[in-house]
């Protein structure tokens, strides 16, 4: 039904239509303006006709809540799967560069975009041991900064190899990245 933009149209027309003639009839009653008589079948058929036009647009507007809101959920889960797939992404490859517990914490806020000095004060550590951490990280990662760590992330989960479901052979990204640098 949502593949149809012409039957929303379509409804949408109908309802407006409707919508002016009860409209119409209420405020040319409440004026007393003179209109021409039209015959009680008629009138009724008008009418029928626009309660029916009304209804299919409440009608309409509840099967497109239900389409949204399946779609919002169907969002939702996909961004919690991708979520969860990042960060064992994130484990895997702190796993494969061997980094220690004090170093994958160091990496984690790396990756979230926080400042040296921001890391020292969350870890209650010196920045020069931060500077250190980083430092080793990036060479055990094989990259020479925060960008090209972050990128590596991004570039494998933009890979389908790294969707959930995927296998992957140990050091197809080692490989890949050599290749595409």
């Amino acid at each position: 039904m949502l593949k149809h933009p012409w039957v929303f149209v379509a409804i949408l027309v109908v309802q407006s239509l409707c919508g002016f003639f009860f409209v119409s009839d209420i405020v040319l009653s409440v004026l007393g303006v003179p209109f021409g008589p039209i015959p009680w079948a008629y009138r009724e058929v008008m009418e029928l006709s626009a309660a029916v036009g009304l209804i299919l647009g409440v009608a309409l507007g509840a099967l497109l809540l239900r389409a949204s809101l399946r779609r919002t959920r169907a969002a939702e889960q996909a961004l919690r799967a991708a979520s969860g797939a990042f960060m064992d992404l994130v484990d895997e490859r702190f796993d494969d560069w061997g980094l220690t517990p004090a170093e994958r914490d160091v990496a984690l806020f790396a990756l979230k975009g926080l400042s040296l000095a921001e890391i020292a004060e969350l870890r209650q550590t010196s920045q020069g041991t931060v500077k250190a951490q980083t430092n080793a990280i990036y060479r055990k990662a094989g990259v020479s900064g925060r960008p090209q760590l972050l990128s590596l992330f991004v570039d494998d989960l933009m890979d389908e190899a790294a969707l959930p479901g995927a296998s992957r052979a140990p050091g197809d990204d080692a490989a890949q990245r050599s290749s595409t640098a």
